[in-house]
């Protein structure tokens, strides 16, 4: 019988094998989570929040936001028109008729002077001698028309205009500033004229007031 030499080894049972089976290092891979090369795959990704949307306001708000605004740009107009409706009342020297009626010419036009009876056109801008704008046909956004002479208008408009007592008649294309004293303006009624197509009578004056009229006659 053949004799069989002992191995200096162990003779593999589960217990060598598991022994021998190599462990992984826990410390290792714990350091390396922590490490920026690892940054992206172990930090949570967070994606930016959206902008809130506004939410559209209810109808009768905005209706009455408009209203406001519209509101106040008009009262902008009247405590400061525009250029164009300036009234140079504080450019030129007021000349004085007999009558009282005082007139200035910004600018001299260059047409065909107007007649009685004629259909003109005019913007024009109305003030107090306290400079508060009591009318104006440019915050309408047109020009006013009417017969001039035939009482379609006060009298100072009338006079002004067509020209009385050393007042010269307008030129189609002038702008001519008109000082009427009551008698020729809105007088003891403190309100506007009948007639045409005026639209003084959207106000109310005091009476006995004079009055301040920047005339553009187109």
């Amino acid at each position: 019988m053949a004799a069989f030499c002992a191995s200096p080894f162990p003779s593999p049972t589960i217990l060598t094998l598991l022994r021998a089976t190599p462990r992984p290092d826990h410390r290792f891979s714990y350091r390396r989570s922590f490490s920026p090369n690892f940054r992206a795959l172990t930090d949570p990704v967070l994606a930016p929040s959206p902008s809130p949307v506004p939410l559209p306001l209810p109808l009768p708000i905005r209706r009455r936001e408009a209203a406001l605004s519209l509101s106040l740009s008009l009262l902008l107009f009247l405590l400061d028109p525009p250029a164009g409706a300036s009234s140079d009342q504080t450019n030129c020297t007021l000349a004085v008729a007999s009558s009282g009626l005082a007139f200035c010419d910004t600018v001299v036009g260059t047409g065909p002077v107007a007649t009685k009876g004629q259909l003109i056109k005019a913007h024009y801008v109305g003030k107090l001698e306290n400079g508060k704008v009591f009318d104006s046909s440019y915050s309408r956004g047109r020009p006013l028309s009417f017969r001039v002479g035939v009482g379609e208008v006060i009298k100072g408009w009338d006079q002004g205009i067509l020209g009385v007592d050393g007042i010269p008649p307008m030129l189609l294309g002038g702008k001519r500033t008109l000082k009427l004293p009551p008698e020729l303006g809105y007088g003891a009624r403190g309100a506007g004229c009948r007639g045409g197509q005026l639209s003084f009578t959207v106000f109310r004056l005091s009476p006995h007031l004079r009055q301040y009229f920047t005339v553009d006659l187109m």
